[in-house]
């Protein structure tokens, strides 16, 4: 009798737990976030990106939801890491070297750049034109979530 009892309350249980989980809505609070947008990287220079920091560097946030960022950035950043958050560049416009790791690389429009947390990289040494890219970090960088490496 034991067995009948416990069994018909596991499925009753488990029949709860489905019919709640149907009825409720699926979390909406990232789409609404992000608006639909054609971004033309191309006429981002200069101030249209931001006005320069104190390094040089210019960055553009255009999607800021709880997994992710999404930026432009244009500018030599020095040697660095994020300890927490990963990021992945793709590069819009220059060529140069940058650190990626233990080693320097050769970077060009339409590279690809996969980023791990706690990875050191920045240290841009463009061959003319800053190196302009974008950006994505997720999960998003807090201010307090570089290190500058010498």
């Amino acid at each position: 009798m034991n067995r009948i009892a416990t069994t018909l309350t596991i499925a009753a249980a488990f029949a709860a737990g489905c019919a709640v989980t149907h009825s409720m809505q699926p979390a909406r609070a990232a789409a609404e976030n992000i608006a639909a947008q054609i971004i033309h990287t191309g006429e981002l220079e200069g101030d249209a990106l931001s006005p320069a920091a104190a390094n040089g560097m210019r960055n553009k946030m255009f999607v800021s939801v709880d997994g992710a960022t999404v930026a432009i950035q244009d500018g030599n950043t020095p040697k660095h890491l994020h300890p927490n958050a990963n990021e992945i560049q793709y590069i819009l416009e220059g060529t140069g070297t940058i650190w990626l790791g233990d080693k320097e690389v050769k970077v060009k429009p339409g590279d690809l750049v996969i980023i791990p947390h706690g990875t050191p990289h920045g240290g841009s040494k463009p061959d003319g034109r800053t190196l302009k890219a974008i950006a994505i970090k997720t999960p998003p960088q807090t201010p307090e979530d570089i290190k500058l490496l010498n």
